[in-house]
């Protein structure tokens, strides 16, 4: 009966995950957050111009505190590519991507499609809240804290997180994250690398709030859009079930200081 319970809870949030995909069509909000000095690349050059997918955009483009560049061309984050158009598709592979992660979980895949993906790209499947308990799921539904706070606390999110930031490191062509929306889980991967990095805060803030101006959502529109109380949930948690960052990426992450370096020899100019 628990089990059942959990099945539905993940086939709601499923369907509402999908309603609030909307049109890929879905016209930019009139204004990006406003720009940090550390922003390297405009909105317009940052965006991959994709038809069928949403909210897809190069994660590099940023100035880190000590003065290095990350280097735009390597990391990719996006909505699902369940609808990717064929030209979508020649045009990741252009980009090299042969590496897509795909966060979102399995119910989502099942209701919504799995991924269409470039000719010769590696698929991997890092179910992030898959693992979470039901109301954590539920949650998903308004993206609140709950929702953030289990980025750090569900079994498996940990291990499905640095599954992503290892291949980046370690692979040699492009490599792919997405959620649903490319917005929360896919959010929290991308503060993830820029801090990692050394980008600052507001920086870090700044790429998470592009969410809004790619998909088109209004303030307050938690189903289509993001809030930085949503992003500042997730690092209170990292603080309270690690005691700082660092801590979080070595403990919780797993990663060991020759993965941080590779990160870093990689995609730092």
């Amino acid at each position: 009966m628990r089990r059942n319970r959990a099945v539905q809870a993940a086939a709601v949030v499923t369907i509402a995950l999908s309603a609030s995909l909307g049109s890929v069509a879905t016209a930019f909000a009139a204004d990006a957050p406003a720009a940090t000095s550390s922003v390297l690349v405009n909105t317009d050059n940052r965006a991959l111009g994709l038809a069928g997918v949403l909210n897809a955009r190069d994660a590099g483009g940023y100035r880190t505190v000590d003065g290095h560049t990350v280097r735009t061309g390597l990391v990719f984050r996006t909505g699902d590519l369940s609808k990717a158009a064929d030209a979508d598709l020649a045009e990741l592979a252009s980009l090299n991507v042969a590496s897509i992660h795909d966060l979102r979980t399995s119910y989502e895949r099942l209701f919504m499609g799995v991924d269409k993906v470039p000719a010769g790209a590696a698929e991997h499947h890092d179910d992030i809240i898959g693992q979470a308990p039901p109301q954590v799921m539920v949650s998903t539904l308004s993206a609140g804290t709950d929702l953030y706070r289990a980025f750090i606390t569900a079994p498996g999110a940990n291990e499905g997180f640095a599954n992503v930031l290892r291949d980046i490191a370690y692979n040699p062509g492009g490599v792919l994250f997405h959620c649903t929306a490319g917005k929360d889980r896919t959010g929290w991967t991308s503060a993830l690398l820029l801090t990692i990095l050394g980008v600052d805060k507001d920086t870090v803030y700044y790429d998470y709030l592009l969410s809004n101006y790619y998909r088109g959502a209004k303030d307050g529109d938690m189903m289509n859009g993001v809030t930085a109380s949503a992003l500042d949930s997730a690092f209170d948690q990292v603080n309270k079930s690690y005691g700082s960052f660092d801590t979080y990426v070595r403990d919780g992450l797993k990663l060991s200081a020759a993965d941080v370096a590779a990160l870093k020899a990689k995609l730092l100019a």
